[in-house]
């Protein structure tokens, strides 16, 4: 084998390597809808975030918990003075020697009585204490009664609630893009199809068309109109191809995929899946996660107020404290010697007096948020009202239009059908199937387009009634 013959070889077979290397790396993911709707709901990471906000709101109650508990610590220092500290004593020594002196009219070395120093006596400076000092101590402490500590417990599940809600008005927001996306591709997927169909059928038609145009029984003009009809449909097929890949990334990156592993959707749209759903003029607004979470936000702004109301009434908390201490020279407090205890307990009452208002201020600050989340309520429930009535309206208008787009769809193509038989048959001309091909492409695009509506639309409505699967 020659040298060349052997590098052709090598790089062959690192080519063939590296290509099943990148196969074996591609993950292959089939997905029905209901599956990737599935998937986006354990692996998005908008919903991996909301989940992962319960978790720190069940750490933010086990602080309010906590605060609720005995309170225990324990401190131990050690201290040397380079300098031990100087006290200054009232002298009371010289009062009584000077007294005894003017008492017993004693003289100084003048011959004159000895009497009180004019400006008084001086201080005295005493040191005490010792170089080196160690002391440890446990202090407990415990709420007996706080009320704002009290309603914050009771608030905790309240807190807990709104935070899973949270979650799930992201759950139902991510599901509903997932399924219109997922039904985006569907009908492209589809339209796609229809064009292939489209474009083999004109190709025959230009190439029958060029024949004719050269045999003299067709004008240039009637061969320019096919090819034109044809570079559009290839155009079409580009734009429906780079709109799948779009989307098809698209949906990756919300159901969290990684984007060099391949999706494949595995569902189709049926007419039955597509009107299988009744419309309903009853409107229960507890099935809507957002009213949920609202009326969970009302009893939170309800638990605000009690709990700056509750600031004006005393707290009782009970203490604790046990310590040793010890003195020494040098440091040795690890040989023998003395430690000596100190130990108490006691509750300490706090009754508030006067702030300057600011607890009335707070009390009338969270009335007015109440106030806010009860209007914010209110306008929801219309909002809800509204985003209803227009699902439904559109929904019934764009099940009608895709029944009618589909009956001009099947028409269509029963008349290009009647027409291709008259034209093989010689009996019609090329423009007759030019026209007939040309009406049923439009047909087509209508109907897809009318389908993706009628699904939209069905996604919409569902959603607003708070019942998307």
């Amino acid at each position: 084998m020659s040298r060349s013959t052997l590098i052709k070889t090598h790089l062959v077979l690192f080519i063939v390597v590296a290509s099943l290397q990148n196969t074996i790396a591609q993950k292959v993911n089939q997905f029905s809808v209901k599956q990737a709707v599935e998937y986006a709901m354990n692996n998005a990471v908008d919903i991996k975030n909301a989940l992962l906000d319960i978790k720190i709101q069940k750490q933010s109650n086990n602080e309010i918990t906590a605060i609720a508990l005995p309170q225990i610590n324990g401190s131990v220092s050690g201290i040397h003075y380079f300098d031990i500290p100087v006290t200054t004593l009232p002298d009371f020594i010289s009062p009584s020697v000077y007294k005894v002196l003017v008492d017993n009219g004693v003289v100084n070395g003048s011959g004159n009585p000895i009497t009180n120093p004019a400006n008084g006596f001086s201080s005295i400076p005493a040191k005490f204490g010792t170089p080196w000092n160690a002391s440890g101590s446990i202090d407990v402490s415990q709420i007996l009664f706080d009320g704002q500590v009290f309603v914050g417990l009771k608030a905790r599940n309240t807190v807990l609630n709104l935070a899973k809600q949270s979650a799930e008005v992201t759950k139902e927001q991510i599901k509903a893009t997932v399924y219109k996306i997922y039904y985006q591709l569907v009908v492209s997927k589809k339209q796609a199809s229809s064009i292939d169909a489209n474009i083999e059928r004109f190709e025959k038609l230009f190439a029958d068309t060029k024949e004719i145009y050269k045999n003299g029984f067709a004008e240039k003009l009637d061969v320019d109109k096919v090819e034109v009809q044809l570079n559009n449909l290839k155009t079409e097929k580009e734009k429906i191809s780079n709109q799948l890949e779009i989307g098809n990334a698209a949906l990756k990156f919300l159901i969290n995929i990684p984007q060099k592993d391949i999706l494949l959707l595995t569902d189709s749209l049926q007419d039955e899946e597509i009107k299988s759903v009744t419309l309903n003029d009853s409107l229960d607004f507890n099935n809507r996660k957002e009213y949920q979470q609202i009326n969970t936000a009302i009893k939170l702004s309800r638990y605000n107020v009690k709990r700056y109301q509750l600031s004006k009434i005393p707290t009782i908390a009970a203490f604790g404290t046990y310590s040793k201490n010890a003195q020494r020279n040098e440091f040795n407090f690890f040989d023998k010697g003395s430690w000596f205890s100190t130990s108490l307990v006691g509750v300490k009452l706090s009754v508030p007096l006067f702030d300057g208002n600011v607890r009335n201020a707070r009390i009338n600050k969270a009335q007015y948020e109440l106030e806010k989340t009860k209007n914010t309520k209110n306008r929801l429930e219309q909002a809800i009202q509204l985003e209803v009535s227009d699902a439904k309206l559109k929904f019934s208008s764009a099940i009608t239009t895709y029944e009618n787009q589909q009956k001009n769809m099947d028409l269509a193509e029963r008349v290009y059908a009647a027409t291709k038989l008259k034209y093989e048959q010689g009996l019609g001309s090329n423009m007759e199937i030019y026209n007939a091909q040309t009406e049923l492409k439009v047909a087509q695009n209508n109907y897809y387009g009318a389908l993706y509506d009628a699904i939209i639309a069905k996604v919409d409505y569902l959603k607003s009634i708070g019942k998307l699967p």
